[in-house]
């Protein structure tokens, strides 16, 4: 585990950079503009990659304004000096805004500064100001090593060794408002923080009959505003880039008073702080405050939540992306020619990717120039796919037609919860039955999974039934990992008593078991000849089709929450390694998934299988790590991962042979991981993929011309999963194949990709799939596939 052979397929990461580069590189490591949740995590990545691969690391202080100023602002970074600060917000090397840096004579300083260290490699963790600027100083680099030569300040020697500048960006913002990346880093933990004030104000609004008026970030951005309304179901959300029709204010008030009639005990309505109308002029929170109080009386309170969103700890989302971003942007640097554009590194689906950073800012400006000008529709188009599908299905999930203005298909879909509960499941039931129900559907509930399927538990489920599903954790509907084998006889009889048309199935590895055996039922069961989608929800991310389930963000937060309290505890007691247990199966995920994002020493996975020799080589480099300033040891270890090396076994182990050195804990995280509210991802994620669902079955039963149509393809029975960049719907029996049925997990998973990172991050020799290292694209290019609900 700790020293891995390089296979045929894989080079050592090592090696191969060290090939590339030459020896002898030094990178300069700055955060600039607004800080966010998540810099550390890019910087840490950075820092640990660059010394890895034999470069030198340079911290810039204060950003742009330390290159500027030199001396003590810009200091070489060891290994130990960027530990603990995973889980720590803001940035550790600060960040401020500089004028002298838009100056030339600001940037001849600079200049000066990184020569006289060697720094020709720079990377810019910031907002696409910071990006712009760090481009520019590129550009110019060459004259001003030319003219500091003239002055004297530099020789000529070092002018040709240091003739180009590399630079490689990384999109830190809450706001999410740099075009070519789905994400940049901070903006889920602004989300978090931003949920966790909804959920509290929300049931304080119950109590009282209030409507709360919330005013988030995003001055020219509405990303947050727009996922947060769509993660809580606000009944309204203002954002610059779609301001409100005219006449707002009496449809508005309109909508706020059907929602209390229908016995909502309160309103929420969200706020950019750049929200305008479709005039340019400002939409304020105080402003809407005072239309409700005086249009409908309703006791309204507003809630600004400022910098709160900046702060706090970072989400294990973000924590991954950052690290993933930092180690990439160190590759992206290595690689880089005189001839290499700047690039930013960007998240496009469930992938890292390399763009120009010309054309980034370039549509980064020119959103704010369609707002300027008016034109919202391009806006809108130029914020992205991701942006574009939120929009879309928001309106689709907060307006209710009247029914008289509902097309009917006379079709009934029904829904269920199969396997262990998930966080996600009742968003994704909302999100369904709504979908539903605008298109015409009625919708049926099925209570209990399959066993109450098949004892009559069906009954059919309102637009207003599922009224602040999306916060609660757990499964309302109830959910059991019983499949339908055995019931298939009084199942069928239930489809043809209720007349299913179709069957949305939301669950774990048990709902895509379940699918297959309904496929298979088809050829005596003619009432399963309906269109079947299959929803993967599940803690492990283990179910075949989809690189990631609903579910497993929230779970994998729990992991990392906890990781992160047991580490805080060490800090007191030095010298102890504490050996943790997480869920999940065979499915490795979360143990390695969390070990990157708690910034662990090792992850015992099912998937790479190790033996004593391993167990001991990591004592081993836990031992050398006491003698060092870091004196704690994570290690996680994934339930099914080993027979015999059990977490008693590893810790009988450890504190073995780590007598006199350091002494261990074990900690069995046990359920904790499946319960809690969803996080602002798995409440998203979950609508927006269970509307996709609901699009497609809709569109399978307008392919039958009446009732009496039979589906038997293979076709119309799928899972919907995430692969790379896209959405896919593939039908089940193809994924037979792809299938460990034994184990109950996929037979290939992409995660593992990011193994070598977690290794590399904790100091041990990894290898490294070259074929990942990626080539610039454009940021114009997108495939026509269904872009992916990240």
């Amino acid at each position: 585990m700790a020293g891995e052979e390089a296979s045929d397929s894989k080079v050592s990461l090592r090696t191969f950079l060290e090939h590339l580069s030459g020896a002898g590189k030094a990178i300069g490591v700055l955060t600039s503009g607004g800080d966010a949740q998540g810099m550390n995590a890019a910087v840490r990545a950075v820092v640990r990659m660059g010394i890895y691969v034999g470069a030198k690391v340079y911290f810039i202080y204060e950003g742009y304004q330390g290159m500027v100023d030199g001396g003590s602002n810009i200091v070489e970074a060891d290994w130990e000096s960027v530990s603990s600060i995973l889980q720590v917000g803001g940035t550790i090397i600060g960040s401020a805004r500089c004028k002298a840096f838009r100056t030339r004579e600001g940037r001849l300083k600079a200049a000066c500064n990184l020569v006289q260290r060697g720094i020709t490699n720079l990377c810019v963790i910031g907002g696409d100001g910071s990006l712009t600027g760090a481009n520019i100083f590129r550009k110019e680099w060459s004259g001003l090593l030319e003219e500091l030569a003239q002055h004297g300040e530099i020789d000529k020697e070092q002018v040709q060794k240091h003739a180009y500048l590399n630079v490689v960006g990384m999109v830190g913002s809450i706001d999410n408002d740099f075009c070519g990346t789905d994400m940049t880093i901070g903006t889920d933990s602004a989300l978090h923080r931003i949920i966790e004030v909804v959920d509290a104000i929300m049931t304080t609004a119950q109590s009282h009959q209030r409507t709360f008026v919330l005013e988030v970030m995003g001055r020219h951005c509405g990303y947050l505003a727009l996922v947060s309304a769509l993660a809580c179901g606000a009944d309204w959300v203002f954002l610059p880039e779609s301001p409100p029709e005219e006449g707002w204010q009496e449809n508005m008030c309109i909508k706020l008073s059907e929602n209390r009639a229908r016995k909502k005990r309160l309103n929420i309505i969200i706020v950019a702080e750049g929200a305008i109308d479709t005039q340019n002029k400002p939409i304020t929170s105080e402003q809407i405050k005072e239309l409700v109080v005086t249009q409908l009386g309703y006791d309204t309170r507003v809630t600004i939540l400022g910098h709160v969103q900046r702060g706090g700890t970072p989400s294990a989302f973000d924590r991954i992306l950052a690290s993933r971003m930092g180690v990439e942007a160190v590759v992206a640097l290595l690689q880089a020619t005189p001839e290499t554009p700047a690039c930013v590194v960007s998240l496009s689906g469930n992938q890292a990717v390399r763009l120009p950073l010309v054309e980034c800012v370039q549509m980064t400006q020119d959103v704010q120039k369609a707002m300027d000008e008016r034109r919202f529709k391009d806006a809108v188009r130029l914020r992205g796919r991701s942006f574009e599908t939120n929009l879309n299905t928001y309106k689709r999930l907060a307006i209710k037609f009247p029914d008289d203005q509902i097309v009917k298909s006379n079709c009934n879909v029904a829904v269920i919860n199969v396997g262990a509960p998930a966080a996600g499941m009742n968003a994704a039931v909302r999100s369904a039955v709504r979908v539903g129900i605008a298109d015409g559907h009625k919708m049926l509930a099925i209570y209990d999974g399959f066993e109450g399927f098949a004892k009559g538990q069906v009954k059919e489920i309102g637009w207003g039934d599922v009224g602040g599903w999306t916060g609660q954790g757990g499964s309302i509907l109830g959910t059991k990992r019983t499949l339908p084998g055995k019931f298939l006889e009084d199942i069928a009889q239930q489809m043809r008593t209720h007349s299913i048309n179709a069957l949305l199935i939301i669950g774990g590895f048990e709902a895509f078991e379940s699918s297959l055996l309904l496929a298979k039922a088809r050829e005596q069961h003619r009432e399963f000849c309906v269109p079947v989608c299959v929803l993967p929800t599940t803690i492990s991310n283990s179910v075949p089709g989809t690189e990631l389930s609903l579910g497993c963000d929230t779970s994998l937060n729990a992991v990392m929450e906890t990781c992160d309290r047991i580490k805080q505890s060490a800090s007191g007691t030095k010298r102890r390694v504490f050996i943790i247990e997480t869920m999940g199966g065979y499915c490795g995920y979360l143990a390695n998934m969390g070990a990157l994002a708690a910034g662990a020493d090792a992850a015992y996975i099912f998937e790479e299988p190790f033996d004593i020799r391993d167990l001991q080589s990591n004592v081993e480099h836990l031992t050398e790590k006491m003698k060092t300033t870091i004196q704690r040891g994570l290690v996680l270890r994934n339930e099914s991962c080993s027979e015999n090396y059990t977490t008693d076994f590893i810790y009988q182990l450890y504190s073995e042979e780590g007598k006199g050195v350091f002494d261990c804990r074990k900690n069995v995280l046990g359920h904790m991981q499946q319960g809690g509210a969803p996080s602002p991802f798995d409440r998203n994620f979950g609508t927006k993929i269970s509307a996709r669902a609901m699009q497609w079955i809709s569109m399978k039963l307008k392919e039958s011309p009446g009732k009496g149509k039979r589906f038997v393809t293979d076709d119309s029975i799928c899972v919907l999963g995430i692969s790379k960049r896209n959405l896919f719907f593939q039908p089940v029996t193809e994924l037979k194949k792809e299938t460990d049925f034994e184990h109950r997990i996929p037979k290939e998973q992409w995660w593992l990709k990011l193994r070598p990172l977690m290794k590399i991050l904790a100091k041990y020799e990894a290898s490294y799939e070259v074929s990942d290292s990626g080539q610039l694209e454009h940021v114009h290019h997108r495939g026509h596939e269904e872009p992916a609900a990240i």
